[in-house]
């Protein structure tokens, strides 16, 4: 059973920082195989992908260089720091786990994080 826990989360002012990780568990996962994503979805609209890292470590984000995604797979995490945060940052963020061969995918319940005064 592969299980995904995202932490971190939470009320921020605008301007402010997160740092959301997401713990990876299961016994047939080998996490280091794995593109970590984490993908966010504000109210009334679509799942976006916020930012991907490789197996290798090679990382794409789409936040216009606010956001960072890491990983460190001895630890079977992965982290978002989030940086000049917008009140349009406001979201559940998911951790999500992508094999990129294999296709198998795994997704995490979701974290709240709000940005407002």
């Amino acid at each position: 059973q592969v299980q995904l826990v995202e932490s971190g989360g939470g009320l921020v002012q605008p301007g402010g920082s997160l740092r959301l990780s997401c713990a990876a568990s299961g016994l047939t996962f080998t996490f280091g195989r794995y593109a970590m994503n984490w993908y966010r979805q504000a109210p009334g609209k679509g799942r976006e992908l916020v930012a991907s890292i490789t197996p290798g470590g090679g990382s794409i984000d789409s936040v216009m260089g606010r956001f960072t995604i890491s990983r460190d797979n001895a630890k079977n995490t992965v982290s978002l720091q989030m940086n000049s945060l917008k009140p349009e940052d406001t979201a559940v963020y998911y951790c999500n786990a992508k094999h990129p061969v294999l296709q198998t995918e795994f997704w995490g319940h979701g974290i709240q994080v709000t940005v407002s005064s």
